[in-house]
């Protein structure tokens, strides 16, 4: 018996909460597995697709809209839909959601996770542990405090200050920079204060991005800005991918210049970006001292993903009701 619902693609697992939810007024078709569909698994169930949920590894552009010719609707269960072309689902009339509020503070925490951890040498400790060469107390593996050292922020948006917040009992001086004016209030609460790029890169520490990925802020991060950072400092990247050069940095940490990178995204994953690499430069793989990696786990937080997906479902049916969906980056479609 064919289904009067609305069929809605469901690209990767969610919990069962949001499957039942959704089948409340659609019928998915689920991803059940851990794994990323192929592309041409991806578009063989949405040729018949009006609605389709869609995640971090994925990507659609207008070559994959011109085969899916039902399709009404895409909701990001994602902040960053940086691998989505807007523009393509403008012109095919293919409204895109997306989940802006929910991965602020799992990924400012993720943050200050990567900046302890490579400060404080954690993951060289944790392999010495598990080697069975600790005897117990030794000298070694002595690494860099926070307390009265200064952290630039390249970036000051709702994920810049949640980091901010949190850094606040560590007794850091806090600095950014950002090309959209701050409230002097919101400076006063974070006890930040605002200053030039150039400033930050010479006097920070610590340098952490919060930036969104554009044709300015790719490879923002290049040999010339690692060259102007304070000698010995340290590089923290929780946003794109591809805002960092990675073979500028692996050089840097190399020549010594660099003290130490984290980072939880990598320029691979950018998947709308023919020109990405395919893989993280094995450089900065080998380099296990200077480096500490996280696989993309920003909103791994088994709560907050599950919200996340019940939010994309949410706006899901906001549309098939009928309605604008509250987080419509192209709302002009229904309007």
């Amino acid at each position: 018996m064919i289904s009067s619902k609305p069929r809605v693609v469901i690209t990767h697992w969610i919990h069962p909460e949001v499957v039942t939810f959704l089948k409340g007024f659609c019928d998915p078709v689920l991803n059940e597995s851990r794994r990323t569909w192929s592309p041409e698994i991806l578009r063989e169930h949405c040729l018949a697709a009006e609605g389709l949920m869609v995640f971090m590894p994925d990507t659609v552009e207008a070559a994959f809209l011109e085969q899916c010719p039902n399709l009404k609707v895409i909701a990001g269960a994602l902040k960053g839909y940086d691998n989505f072309d807007i523009d393509a689902c403008t012109e095919s009339g293919v409204l895109f959601t997306n989940v802006p509020d929910l991965l602020t503070v799992p990924t400012a925490e993720l943050a200050v996770a990567l900046l302890l951890g490579v400060a404080r040498n954690c993951a060289p400790g944790d392999r010495y542990v598990r080697s069975g060469e600790f005897k117990g107390w030794r000298p070694i593996f002595y690494g860099s405090g926070l307390a009265g050292k200064t952290v630039g922020l390249v970036g000051l948006g709702a994920v810049g200050r949640a980091f901010a917040r949190r850094l606040g009992g560590f007794d850091c001086r806090l600095m950014a920079t950002d090309e959209n004016p701050v409230a002097e209030e919101i400076l006063e609460e974070l006890n930040i204060s605002m200053c030039g790029l150039d400033d930050i890169l010479a006097s920070a520490d610590v340098v952490a991005l919060f930036l969104p990925l554009n044709e300015e802020t790719r490879h923002l991060v290049n040999a010339r800005f690692l060259e102007r950072m304070k000698p010995g400092s340290i590089l923290v990247n929780v946003c794109r991918g591809s805002v960092v050069d990675e073979e500028a940095v692996a050089d840097s940490l190399e020549r010594g210049h660099l003290g130490a990178y984290a980072a939880d995204v990598f320029e691979f994953e950018d998947w709308a970006l023919p020109d990405r690499p395919r893989k993280i430069p094995a450089r900065l793989l080998e380099n296990r001292e200077q480096t500490f990696f996280t696989p993309h786990l920003g909103s791994a937080v088994g709560e907050v993903r599950k919200e996340i997906a019940m939010e994309a479902a949410l706006q899901l049916k906001s549309f098939f009701s009928g309605e604008v969906p509250e987080h419509a980056v192209n709302p002009s479609i229904v309007e």
